[in-house]
């Protein structure tokens, strides 16, 4: 039988999950797993326990919280020889990484897209030592996502973000940035930049429509110098994926990214603090497997594939 390990928060999605723990461990018993779960206790134990499973050679690793529990689980596999599959049960508040997945935000539908689903290899991204799994980011407006209080994005969702940034606007002043992107060069004076590895960020999920999570590039979003009347114009487009044609937004993608200031910035890792710049950003391509729903194209392509494998007579043949 395989072997599957649960890394779980427990203060995520009210405790649901501690609720539903023992229905989630007879479900995955009954689809052949033998799991044990860890129960984190403090920032940075995700990454313990990804790492011991990593060691221990488990087949299934299972991530349930939001996207700052899947990035420490993704932190601790990154860097082993021995990476099982992931998948994973959002939890979380916002949870733009399983939004962009298409993971069901329900406990017992998400477990079924795991036990259902199908595995695929995805990008994840390195700054100088941290690793991300949506999204990194500077500029003032980026420390949005963690001075905007947990119960306000619950309740009101991308809009929490839009008003605090809205608010933090009139005390805020563009900073000279140099961003170098695949041998080109960006360089202006900006309000914040975003290298985002899918389309769904801070809960806007039109972010970066275009984007793929298994193609080795990232989508690089800038900011430039705004007013309040211009920023609230960006955030209208970036609600229907029509910000990339403003004229106060730079876009490109690329695979690797150095981003140097003039002054302070902070750099925003997946929603948490990630030290200052610069950084030196890398996408590393295909270099987790997870197991994500089967949607419509996938099961499109399974009876596509079914009916190929039937040997149908040919004229004439009894």
């Amino acid at each position: 039988m395989r072997r599957a390990r649960i890394i779980y928060n427990p203060t995520s999605g009210r405790e649901g999950f501690k609720q539903k723990l023992p229905d989630v461990l007879v479900t995955l018993e009954q689809a052949g797993f033998i799991t044990s779960a860890h129960q984190t206790t403090e920032k940075g134990d995700a990454i313990k326990a990804a790492r011991f499973a990593c060691e221990e050679k488990f087949d299934l690793i299972i991530a349930v919280g939001g996207d700052g529990t899947i990035n420490e689980v993704v932190s601790g596999m990154a860097e082993q020889p021995h990476r099982p599959t992931l998948g994973i049960i959002p939890a979380g508040t916002t949870n733009d990484f399983a939004r962009a997945l298409k993971i069901p935000r329900q406990i017992d539908k998400a477990v079924q897209s795991i036990v259902n689903g199908h595995e695929e290899a995805l990008d994840i991204g390195k700054v100088n030592e941290h690793y991300f799994i949506n999204i990194a980011g500077g500029g003032k407006i980026t420390e949005v996502s963690y001075e905007v209080p947990s119960k306000l994005k619950t309740v009101l969702g991308q809009l929490a973000y839009v008003m605090k940034g809205v608010e933090m606007l009139p005390r805020l002043r563009p900073i000279h940035t140099r961003i170098e992107y695949d041998g080109e060069v960006f360089e202006d004076n900006i309000m914040l930049f975003l290298i985002a590895n899918s389309n769904s960020v801070g809960g806007f999920e039109k972010l970066a429509p275009d984007a793929r999570m298994n193609d080795g590039v990232f989508d690089i979003f800038v900011l430039k110098n705004t007013n309040i009347a211009e920023f609230v114009r960006v955030i209208s487009d970036a609600l229907r994926g029509q910000h990339i044609s403003n004229k106060h937004v730079f876009h490109a993608t690329a695979n690797e990214i150095k981003v140097t200031t003039e002054e302070t910035m902070q750099l925003n890792i997946d929603g948490e603090y990630g030290g200052l710049l610069p950084g030196h950003f890398k996408n590393l391509k295909q270099h987790i497997r997870y197991i994500l729903p089967q949607d419509d194209h996938q099961e499109a392509d399974d009876k596509k594939a079914l009916l190929e494998s039937i040997e149908f007579p040919e004229d004439g043949d009894e």
